[in-house]
């Protein structure tokens, strides 16, 4: 049983209602979409390392923290993703997943936090969300909305108001800006004027180092 990992890394975690806490990251090679503002195609283009479970879960343990993230590139197009999780959730980890929000994550334990990212217009691939997600998400779980411009923010505004998300509280639903494509304040503004329920989230990784910087 091998998994296709990119890196393993210990950081500070920029995203999500984690964000702030340090966390290990395993971010696991590959993807099916192809975002217009993709952070991390390294994640998609490299080879990657083929790792046992047990490979990962020996790597895991030197950095002495118990709060795991798998993410990618997109984790679910590799089958061994939920074996992953179920392993590190009975070693007693805290995991997260992100997840693209293309492919079901009902094969995903709901014991872990998952993390669904819906796609907007501007990355070019909101056509492919599967909103069945949506109903499969417990209270524990997150959603994320990437916005570049008013038209990404629009269409969030629309779901969060129009979709029933009663089960999932303002806190664990993030818009979060494009860095560089539209000013945090600007985001700030329209949500404030709408009273809309969700939470600015802003990439913390990206405002301690730069940018750019790979395995942070």
């Amino acid at each position: 049983m091998g998994i296709n990992v990119c890196e393993i890394f210990y950081s500070i975690q920029g995203e999500s209602t984690f964000s702030g806490l340090p966390c290990v990251f395993v971010r696991l090679n590959g993807c099916n979409l192809n975002c217009r503002w993709c952070d991390t195609l390294y994640a998609k283009e490299d080879e990657g390392s083929v790792m046992q479970i047990e490979e990962i879960l020996q790597q895991l343990e030197r950095f002495e923290c118990n709060l795991v993230e798998i993410t990618g590139g997109e984790p679910l197009i590799q089958k061994d993703t939920p074996v992953l999780v179920d392993t590190l959730l009975n070693k007693g980890y805290q995991v997260l997943v992100e997840t693209n929000g293309t492919i079901s994550i009902n094969t995903i334990s709901d014991k872990c936090i998952r993390i669904v990212d819906i796609k907007c217009p501007s990355s070019g691939e909101s056509k492919k969300n599967l909103f069945c997600n949506i109903d499969i998400l417990g209270e524990q779980d997150e959603i994320k909305f990437v916005i570049a411009d008013k038209t990404d923010y629009d269409f969030a505004k629309d779901i969060i108001i129009n979709t029933n998300l009663k089960h999932i509280n303002a806190s664990r639903i993030h818009i979060s800006p494009v860095y560089g494509s539209i000013k945090p304040e600007q985001l700030a503004s329209w949500m404030l004027n709408d009273k809309i329920k969700a939470r600015l989230s802003m990439q913390l990784h990206k405002i301690i180092w730069h940018p750019d910087k790979r395995g942070v």
